[in-house]
């Protein structure tokens, strides 16, 4: 009952906007909405705060460490043999800075 309520009242705030003029003339009017599949894999509060961060220019650091870690991927693979255990030795780091990373926003959002 109380979902039904709060449907009809959201709908009711909509169509005031749409009757004030409010909802016209925004950004990306009429166009499509843009495809985020990378969201799929992330709960939706934290795809959002990924989303403003991205528009205002700043990355989570997650962003940051996986764009290194694909980057020292790409360094072990065309490493010297004698410049492998150097590269493993970065790879490694930056793998184990993302867990902790990881493991920090989860245990902020729990």
């Amino acid at each position: 009952m109380a979902e039904r309520a709060l449907r009809t009242l959201a709908e009711r705030q909509i169509q005031k906007a749409v009757a004030e003029g409010r909802l016209s003339g925004l950004t990306g009017e009429g166009a499509p909405l843009p495809q985020h599949p990378e969201e799929a894999l992330i709960d939706a509060g934290t795809a959002v705060g990924h989303r403003i961060m991205a528009e205002a220019g700043a990355l989570p650091e997650e962003v940051i460490l996986k764009r290194k870690i694909a980057a020292a991927r790409e360094a072990y693979k065309e490493a010297q043999p004698e410049q492998k255990k150097a590269a493993m030795a970065t790879l490694a780091d930056l793998e184990m800075r993302l867990a902790i990373a990881q493991d920090a926003r989860r245990k902020f959002f729990e």
